[in-house]
C-alpha cells in the first residue's frame, strides 16, 4: 500500500495543503509546532478515523474556520493511494454545524471511499497506517481503556467484521446495563436479561477469541523486534487478561499472578460462549444489585512485561519507548500478514532518545515495509546516506517545501 497524494483543507493549521508523496522514505523536518506531526495525524486519521493527538474531532478543524458560528465549518482530508493494482481515494469531511440557540454546534463526520459514502465499520481498514508517537506511551503505562482502545483499533483495521461486532456488543451492553439499573432500583422479572445475555455472550465471545489470536500473533513479532532493540538484553511479553477468562474458569482457578504465562490458543468459540453465558448467570444477583455488567470484553486488560517486570507499573521512560516501538513494528508486520498489504508506517520523532545501534535497528525494521514517513527536528539523528536516499520535506508554519528538490537544483537556479 502506498500513499500517493494527501490533500488537507482547514485541518489544524493547514488551511490548504496538497502534497505528492513518493514511494520512498519521506522525512519531514522543521522546528517544533510547525505542522510535522499534523501531517502524520492526518494520514492516520484517514486510516483509523480517530486522532492519536486530539481528544475530540472538533479540535482538528482549523481554529479560524471553527470559530464561525452562523455557518458550517468544514475540514476535508483526502488521500489517493494504491492498494494492490488499483488506485483508490478516501475522503473524510468534518462538518461543524450551528444548531439551536446560544451558538451551539454539532459535529458530523462523513466518509467517502471512491466517491461513495460509507459508515466507519465498512471503510476502516481499506487504507491502513501504523503510527508511533511519544504520547502513545499511554498504551503501556496508562489506564486499561487506552489498551482496549489500542486492541480495538488494531483489530478493526485488519479483521473486516470486528468493527461491526464491537459496535453491536456495545449496543447490547448499553441495553443490558440499563435493564440492570432498572431491576436494581425498581425490581422486576430478571428473566428479561436472557435476551441481552444471549447477545452479550455471542458477540463478546467472538471479540475475546479475536483478541486472543491477535495478542498471541503480535507478541511473537514484538518480542523479536524488542529483543534486537534492547541489544538482546530484554525479553518482551504481552499478557492478555480477559475479564471473563474461559481458560481459568474451566480449570477451576479464579486468579493467577499477573506475570504467569497463560496459553489460550486452543480455545474454541463455542467453549468460550458456553462458559461466558454460564458465568453471567452465576453473577446475575450481584450484577442486579450493582446495576452494571461486571465481566466481558469492555473490562479486558492487556499488560506488557519485560524480563517479568510489569512495564506499566515499573517501566522506565526508555523501556516504555522501546516497547512501544517494538509493538508498532509488530503491528505493521501483522497487518501485512493479515491483509496482504503493508500499512504506511508513520514515526513521529522516533529516533530521539535512541543510541546509534538502536537507530540502525529501527531503520532496518522499517525498511522492510513499502512506505514510511518520519518526522525529526534534528536531521543529525539520521545518517547522511539515509538522508540522501530520502525525500526531505521542510515544514514551516503550515507550509511544506521540498528540500530534496531544492538541494538537487543547480546552484543559482530557482527550484
Amino acid at each position: 500500500m502506498q500513499l500517493r497524494r494527501l490533500s488537507l483543507t482547514n485541518f489544524r493549521k493547514f488551511t490548504r495543503l496538497d502534497l505528492d508523496l513518493p514511494a520512498r522514505v519521506v522525512l519531514l523536518t522543521g522546528a517544533n509546532a510547525q505542522g510535522k506531526t499534523t501531517i502524520l495525524e492526518a494520514i492516520y486519521f484517514l486510516a483509523a478515523f480517530v486522532s492519536f493527538h486530539a481528544n475530540v474531532d472538533r479540535q482538528l478543524i482549523n481554529f479560524s474556520e471553527a470559530d464561525k458560528k452562523d455557518e458550517p465549518a468544514v475540514a476535508r482530508l483526502v488521500a489517493e493511494y494504491q492498494r494492490g493494482a488499483r488506485t483508490h481515494r478516501i475522503e473524510v469531511r468534518l462538518i461543524l454545524e450551528p444548531v439551536g440557540v446560544l451558538n451551539s454546534q454539532r459535529l458530523r463526520k462523513e466518509i467517502l471511499l471512491d466517491g461513495v459514502k460509507k459508515p466507519v465499520s465498512e471503510a476502516i481498514g481499506h487504507f491502513n497506517a501504523v503510527v508511533f508517537a511519544p504520547q502513545m506511551s499511554q498504551i503501556v503505562e496508562g489506564a486499561p481503556e487506552a489498551r482496549r482502545r489500542y486492541l480495538n483499533l488494531t483489530l478493526a483495521r485488519s479483521t473486516p467484521a470486528y468493527a461491526r461486532v464491537l459496535n453491536e456488543y456495545s449496543q447490547a451492553l448499553t441495553q443490558r446495563n440499563a435493564l440492570l439499573k432498572t431491576l436494581s432500583e425498581s425490581g422486576g422479572n430478571r428473566d428479561q436479561l436472557e435476551v441481552w445475555d444471549d447477545a452479550l455472550t455471542r458477540l463478546g465471545s467472538q471479540i475475546i477469541l479475536w483478541r486472543i489470536e491477535a495478542v498471541q500473533q503480535i507478541q511473537k513479532l514484538a518480542s523479536r523486534a524488542h529483543f534486537e532493540l534492547t541489544h538482546e538484553a530484554e525479553t518482551l511479553r504481552l499478557s492478555y487478561q480477559p475479564a471473563y477468562d474461559p481458560l481459568l474458569q474451566m480449570g477451576g482457578q479464579l486468579g493467577l499472578k499477573l506475570d504467569t504465562v497463560v496459553d489460550r490458543s486452543g480455545l474454541a468459540l463455542d467453549e468460550i460462549e458456553a462458559g461466558f453465558r454460564k458465568r453471567l448467570r452465576a453473577l446475575r444477583n450481584e450484577e442486579v444489585a450493582r446495576g452494571v455488567t461486571t465481566i466481558g470484553p469492555h473490562r479486558d486488560e492487556l499488560r506488557f512485561f519485560s524480563n517479568a517486570v510489569d512495564l506499566g507499573d515499573y517501566g522506565s521512560r526508555g523501556q516504555i519507548r522501546t516497547t512501544l516501538l517494538a509493538l508498532k513494528l509488530a503491528e505493521a508486520h501483522w497487518m501485512k500478514a493479515r491483509t496482504g498489504e503493508w500499512p504506511v508506517i508513520l514515526l513521529d520523532e522516533a529516533m530521539a532518545e535512541l543510541d546509534l545501534q538502536r537507530r540502525a535497528d529501527l531503520l532496518k525494521y522499517v525498511a522492510e515495509g513499502e512506505q514510511a514517513l518520519y518526522t525529526a527536528a534534528d536531521l543529525n539523528l539520521f545518517a547522511p546516506d539515509f538522508i540522501e536516499k530520502a525525500e526531505v520535506l521542510g515544514v514551516d508554519n503550515g507550509r511544506v517545501e521540498n528540500i530534496s528538490a531544492r538541494r538537487a537544483t543547480p546552484e543559482g537556479a530557482v527550484s
